[in-house]
């Protein structure tokens, strides 16, 4: 085999493995979820670093439900509601979905305007979180999202930095096994506030919508025949792609909490403050590897929540759909993606702290997860949907655990 040959190999070998599932992975890690878990550890140190391990198979077993659900009736998710169930729920789910997912957008695009100003100070952030915007709207529409997802995926692997930083101090190992594997509840507003944040960025709703949309785009690209294989490949990608996701959501935490809360930064007010994590490793290129993860996520991200927004309004109105067609095939459908991203645009002009729009979008997501996450079960257990393919017990276990984590954290805040 040549020297070519042998290259061209493992390249395509790699980006196997960082197929989609890592665009999911990558995704759920946007910079609302860089912020929130920053936030974690900076309040808290290790006494989160549980909730990586805990989120795992409950986000796993959410997005394999909402994937099979694609594959077996070739409709996203609210086209699949629609067919099935009243038009109120449609409409409810729909309007929740939209102001959080929007709202997500906006903060986003703060988040990514602050670390650009991090680095060049003389332009305001709001005129990065503009353009940036606009450079969005533009690419989704001229470009293939599956090309540029191709490329902006491995900006996303700056992540891995955080990876590195924990081991460039000294570490209690046994403190920090203790606080992985062993729930530590604190009994606070606050604490309790970061909890749902954390579930809420993890348990993404606009995930839900994305994965089976775009399992259903695959199926119909590939004029697959659903059967166990292909249930069975799906499952595997699935897993890579959280499971990456939530190692850096724990590393993330790991880091801050050695780093920033041992430091005595208990909260984080301003991006430049939760970029120190990454200074052990980085020292004076510290602003640039965070801008690069964080735009780098942004950029992959908002596009996948954008179109979580698209899907649902174009399967409501039965609108031509999907990032596979041309924007004169799917007018309707790129409209909203543009839409959303301009309305999401405004709320950089609030005045809003950029940290803390990306941590409160985390717990409104958090608040309103648990209605989709009830739908998404009642969809995967029905057998006149499903057929042969609805849930197993363990996924009806780890799917009924996570709806009732999140509705008794968002009653438990009520009373606090």
């Amino acid at each position: 085999m040549s020297i070519k040959s042998l290259k061209d190999s493992v390249v395509k070998k790699v980006s196997r493995v960082f197929g989609p599932g890592l665009v999911t992975g990558a995704s759920d890690d946007d910079p609302s979820g860089i912020a929130t878990y920053s936030q974690a550890g900076a309040l808290f140190g290790l006494n989160t670093l549980w909730t990586a391990v805990f989120t795992f198979p409950l986000m796993a077993a959410l997005q394999e439900m909402c994937a099979r659900i694609g594959l077996v009736t070739k409709k996203g998710l609210i086209g699949t509601i629609k067919s099935f169930y009243p038009t109120w729920l449609v409409t409810l789910i729909v309007l929740i979905s939209f102001t959080a997912i929007v709202l997500n957008i906006g903060a986003d695009l703060a988040g990514m305007g602050a670390v650009a100003n991090m680095l060049i100070p003389a332009i305001p952030s709001y005129v990065f979180s503009t353009c940036i915007g606009l450079f969005l709207s533009y690419y989704i529409v001229v470009l293939p999202y599956a090309k540029i997802a191709f490329y902006l995926k491995w900006f996303c692997l700056s992540l891995l930095c955080y990876i590195i930083v924990p081991f460039l101090s000294d570490q209690d190992w046994h403190q920090v096994l203790r606080s992985t594997f062993v729930p530590h509840i604190i009994l606070d507003k606050q604490y309790l506030l970061i909890i749902i944040g954390i579930l809420g960025t993890t348990i993404s709703p606009y995930l839900f919508f994305w994965q089976t949309s775009m399992e259903v785009e695959e199926i119909e690209e590939k004029k697959l025949v659903v059967d166990k294989k292909i249930i069975h490949v799906m499952q595997n990608d699935i897993k890579t792609g959280i499971f990456f996701s939530n190692l850096v959501f724990f590393f993330i935490i790991l880091s801050t909490g050695t780093v920033l809360h041992s430091s005595g930064i208990k909260e984080i007010q301003t991006v430049d403050q939760a970029a120190m994590a990454l200074r052990p490793l980085a020292g004076k290129l510290t602003y640039l590897l965070f801008a690069v993860g964080v735009i780098g996520t942004g950029l992959l991200a908002i596009p996948v929540l954008a179109s979580s927004v698209s899907y649902m309004v174009s399967e409501a109105f039965n609108w031509e759909e999907g990032l596979n067609k041309k924007f004169k095939e799917a007018k309707g459908f790129y409209a909203i993606m543009i839409l959303s991203i301009f309305i999401a645009m405004s709320i950089n002009f609030t005045g809003v702290s950029p940290v803390k729009a990306l941590v409160v979008t985390a717990i409104i997501y958090g608040l309103t997860a648990p209605l989709i996450i009830f739908v998404i079960l009642l969809v995967s257990n029905n057998k006149k949907i499903m057929g042969d393919y609805t849930n197993k017990i363990w996924s009806n276990v780890l799917g009924i655990s996570a709806f009732l984590l999140m509705v008794a954290a968002a009653i438990t805040l009520l009373f606090i």
